[in-house]
């Protein structure tokens, strides 16, 4: 029984477990959303929440990641702790700061630029109050993980969905369309009145006043690795919303409504995945990173376990898109079905890539790491600007798969060459099985699709069924819960 095996588990059940909650409160909200404003509105949603994520990649320089990484170093010494915890708020403060206040001034430039109209000038302004909210929320956060306080941290993502949901709905109820960027305003707000009452519960820091030079020496390799995730990150958001202004110059905000539904419902079980991934085995990684052999087998243990668990759910997802689609949003979004299913085939490979990026990531190899997810992007909106006018909509789900299967080629070369990375034949199986599966069940669910829903009953119990199995030979009989598993697969004679 591996103990990196269980440490995982754990931190997958507790994240996965608030993600599923946070999930759910996502269906709601995106459900209302949809019904009382339409595609037009999420599209509309989609783009303002798309400017949020840009600014706040480029002004947050990457150091909330590069911030779990050297809190994750420094737990044990409360000296560097403690300067690192005042470094990484008082950058997102000051950076925040300079973000909303260069938003505000640009606010009439920008609206003109995402929709060739200077009319939501106002709106755009508020989201640089959102941006600074947001940075401030992610410095709370990153303590957080780099403390690997995992639990407070679901907590913090549960209670701030709920709460930044139920206001933004409010919002909307009383002011229709104009009520949108209050819902992005909202959850970011949530976030810091959440955070901040368990980061108060964390050891208080000492009380030293640092000097100029003193946070610039700790901000400086913040900020150099930082710049790295900086970059990479705003590659995909700036990408996102330059397709996203390309949609709804050229096909309509109803179409970008319609890539925003099909978008958001590829990630959303995707980001539960990942993000309990990286709430544990980043900061895990990092600590065993130059032991190339620790590193391997932490590498394999992780994507063992994400495949294993969330494969299944993915080809689910496939053949019962069109229902899906339906359930969370509404009839008038039917088209975004197909290009759901495209794109989450293509989050097969994301899925299957994730923990060897995280090996580049805790090696710092900062330039290694913006050269592979520009990657992604260049593929992706290259494909996109070149076709969408004479394929339309549709070429946008298929240009998602194309970019993550060089992704995760460029991933496992990159792993394979800087970090001797060595793939486990279980690891092969079950990334061979679900890639597989995937583009088979893809091709027959858009020929058909009561077909591929129920092929894809089937595919999702018998991967499920396997998966599960791997998960228990891993972490043993220990628990009520897997001594009851163990015991079915023993009734099923296909003992563990």
């Amino acid at each position: 029984m591996s103990d990196n095996s269980r440490g995982l588990i754990r931190s997958m059940v507790v994240m996965g477990s608030t993600q599923t909650v946070n999930i759910l409160i996502s269906i709601l909200r995106v459900k209302a959303f949809a019904i009382m404003l339409g595609p037009s509105g999420v599209g509309l949603l989609g783009i303002f929440s798309n400017l949020l994520d840009m600014v706040k990649t480029a002004a947050g320089l990457g150091i909330g990641k590069s911030g779990v990484r050297q809190i994750a170093i420094a737990k044990r010494d409360e000296i560097v702790l403690t300067r690192v915890r005042r470094v990484l708020l008082l950058a997102h403060l000051m950076q925040g700061a300079v973000a909303m206040f260069v938003v505000w001034v640009f606010r009439a430039q920008i609206s003109e630029w995402l929709f060739a109209d200077s009319s939501y000038a106002t709106e755009v302004a508020l989201i640089g109050i959102a941006i600074l909210l947001t940075l401030l929320g992610t410095a709370h956060t990153a303590l957080l993980q780099g403390m690997r306080r995992i639990d407070d941290l679901g907590r913090v993502t549960v209670y701030s969905g709920f709460i930044g949901s139920v206001v933004g709905l409010v919002a909307i109820w009383f002011l229709g369309e104009a009520g949108v960027v209050w819902f992005v305003v909202a959850l970011p707000f949530a976030t810091i009145i959440i955070a901040l009452k368990y980061t108060r519960r964390l050891p208080i820091p000492k009380t030293n006043i640092l000097s100029a030079a003193e946070i610039w020496d700790i901000w400086k390799p913040m900020a150099k690795l930082g710049a790295a995730f900086m970059f990479g990150g705003l590659a995909t958001t700036v990408t996102l919303l330059i397709v996203r202004q390309n949609i709804t110059q050229e096909l309509g905000l109803e179409a970008a409504g319609l890539f925003a539904a099909a978008w958001g419902i590829s990630m959303i079980y995707v980001g539960l995945m990942l993000s309990a991934v990286s709430a544990d085995y980043y900061p895990r990684l990092t600590e065993v990173i130059n032991d190339r052999v620790a590193a391997t087998d932490l590498m394999n243990d992780q994507l063992q376990i994400l495949l294993s668990i969330g494969g299944p759910v993915l080809l689910l997802l496939i053949g019962l898109a069109p229902w899906i689609v339906t359930l969370l949003y509404s009839s008038e979004f039917d088209s975004a079905a197909e290009l759901l299913q495209w794109m989450t085939a293509g989050n097969m490979f994301k899925l299957a890539s994730w923990p060897l990026a995280f090996s580049i990531v805790a090696a710092s190899r900062s330039k290694t790491f913006l050269m592979m997810e520009v990657s992604f992007n260049i593929v992706f909106l290259a494909i996109i600007w070149l076709m969408l006018p004479s394929l339309g909509l549709q070429v946008t789900a298929i240009a998602l798969l194309v970019g993550y299967f060089v992704y995760f080629v460029i991933t496992n070369i990159l792993a394979y060459t800087l970090q001797g990375f060595r793939w486990e034949s279980l690891s092969i199986g079950l990334v061979g099985i679900h890639i597989t599966l995937a583009l088979i069940l893809l091709g027959l669910a858009l020929v058909s699709p009561l077909s591929g829903a129920i092929v894809s009953l089937f595919m999702t119990a018998a991967t499920g069924l396997f998966g599960i199995r791997v998960v228990l030979k891993k972490i043993g009989p220990k628990g009520s819960v897997a001594s009851s598993l163990i015991k079915i697969y023993d009734f099923i004679r296909w003992p563990i």
